[in-house]
């Protein structure tokens, strides 16, 4: 295949649709703690969830998954899902809920252009909580390419935004 394509710049991703073993249990997690609003119901079997009104960023559905196990860790299928915040108070605001919440995380890694929380929805999907730095903060190698890294997140640092 030629490589003359190029996927236009302003393509985003749209939503992802994730299979949950328990619908309700999902939307506790996603809207209860994470804030997401219910745009929809399909009956007791899938909910579609957004921030801001738009028709969905998340689909959560039970068609085929309803009571199952979570998929195992060392096998194909999704990383995680990352949601962007708008700010860093923002991504500190999310934090200081899930500290109240005692919810655990997985990790909180600072990636040089941006930074994020992990952790795992009910049914151990990985879900990224995250903000980017402004473009101009970002930094190149010397080659052109980006400067990435993952180094440990300054929680309190974070919390400072508040």
């Amino acid at each position: 295949m030629e490589n003359e394509y190029t996927i236009p710049a302003q393509a985003r991703i749209g939503h992802v649709h994730l299979k949950v073993a328990d619908l309700e249990r999902s939307l506790d997690f996603y809207c209860n703690l994470l804030g997401f609003e219910v745009t929809t119901m399909y009956g007791s079997q899938a909910a579609f969830i957004s921030a801001g009104g738009y028709h969905h960023h998340i689909g959560l559905n039970t068609w085929h998954s309803k009571g199952m196990s979570p998929a195992p860790i060392n096998s194909v299928g999704l990383f995680h899902t990352a949601i962007v915040y708008p700010t860093r108070k923002d991504l500190a605001s999310i934090y200081l809920r899930l500290l109240k919440a005692d919810y655990p995380l997985t990790g909180a890694s600072d990636h040089g252009v941006s930074e994020a929380i992990y952790l795992d929805d009910p049914d151990k999907n990985g879900v990224e909580l995250y903000w980017d730095r402004p473009k101009s903060l970002w930094t190149y190698k010397p080659d052109g390419s980006l400067t990435m890294f993952t180094k440990p997140l300054n929680m309190e640092n974070l919390l400072q935004e508040l």
